[in-house]
């Protein structure tokens, strides 16, 4: 079965997007991974053969031999490592029509490339990150749940972009039961699991040894896996979050529900950054990105030299996104 093509978006046109998109293109061009690029053809420099299109339907036919471009013109030129706030519009426009192309069911779904925080803050976006602006944009707010994952481990954290601090003063039952409940229904929907397994991660060192290094397992994590349970949800724990990661536990689960964005991420970038994918849960729409930011420090205006970026977490991100549309489209028969 033929899907409409993903739509990705332009990110940070001051960092290793445009580069990361021309590799992507190159490694999946013969592949049955259809993508358009909303951007500035410009930041391309012609290094590889591209085609300005005017709707998605004409993506197919283009990308065996040159890239798709939906033309977004950025306001002011391009510096590259010299992130600008006045192209702030432009990014967030990408974002826009990917989501709006994606809603209408002209694109299959959405791959976002890194976005600085802190540019498009400066020009006045009021979201913490994409995360957020997306669930807005598919009239979800509050339904957006962030999964990490990779060939090795995929995690979800509970609370994100939020300091510790408040990550632990706002952590709930009924928050854990809400992700972990639409957790479970993504690795069903997206990921053709049909018997998810569920690791909850306790907060405190050792799980909070039975009360003696922190109370909020006993009376906050382990209430909510008995009314995980009673819904036929398969969840396991409170465990210890310094030893469920190994290689012997990672078999034991399917997904790992943790209580702190770092609590998940730093274990899933240390076993494998490169191939790592950021997945929205929660949102009517498929949506991945490379789990990697702007690299602003190695951005390059592009050339026929060889490159510096590695492409292998966009790639996987439009892969992983492909894989989500097709398991989408069988579970909907």
């Amino acid at each position: 079965m033929t899907y409409p093509p993903l739509a990705l978006t332009l990110g940070d046109p001051a960092g290793i997007g445009p580069e990361l998109t021309v590799s992507a293109w190159e490694t999946l061009r013969l592949s049955e991974h259809c993508f358009f690029w909303l951007g500035d053809p410009a930041l391309l420099n012609n290094v590889i053969p591209t085609e300005i299109i005017s709707t998605p339907l004409e993506a197919r036919r283009v990308f065996p031999h040159a890239l798709p471009v939906l033309p977004l013109l950025c306001t002011v030129p391009v510096v590259p490592g010299q992130p600008n706030a006045q192209n702030a519009q432009t990014i967030i426009s990408s974002i826009q029509q990917a989501t709006q192309l994606t809603l209408s069911q002209d694109a299959s779904g959405v791959v976002t490339n890194p976005i600085a925080k802190h540019i498009l803050a400066e020009s006045g976006f009021p979201h913490p990150g994409h995360t957020e602006f997306l669930a807005e944009l598919c009239s979800a707010p509050g339904h957006e749940i962030m999964m990490l994952a990779s060939p090795e481990l995929r995690v979800v954290p509970v609370t994100i972009h939020v300091s510790l601090q408040t990550a632990i003063t706002t952590l709930t039952t009924q928050r854990i039961v809400d992700v972990a409940r639409i957790t479970h229904h993504a690795l069903i929907r997206d990921f053709g699991i049909q018997s998810p397994r569920l690791a909850i991660a306790g907060l405190n060192p050792h799980a909070g040894e039975a009360g003696l290094m922190g109370h909020e397992e006993q009376t906050i994590i382990t209430p909510a896996i008995n009314i995980l349970r009673a819904q036929g949800i398969n969840a396991q724990g409170p465990y210890p979050p310094d030893t469920m990661f190994s290689a012997t536990a990672r078999t034991r689960y399917d997904a790992a529900i943790c209580m702190y964005h770092d609590q998940g991420l730093i274990p899933l970038k240390t076993l494998d950054m490169a191939q790592g994918v950021n997945i929205t849960l929660g949102l009517p729409i498929v949506r991945t990105s490379p789990d990697h930011g702007t690299a602003f420090d190695i951005a390059r205006a592009l050339d026929h030299s060889p490159r510096a970026a590695d492409a292998r977490s966009l790639i996987a991100a439009i892969r992983t996104a492909s894989t989500m549309v097709q398991h989408r489209k069988e579970n909907a028969v």
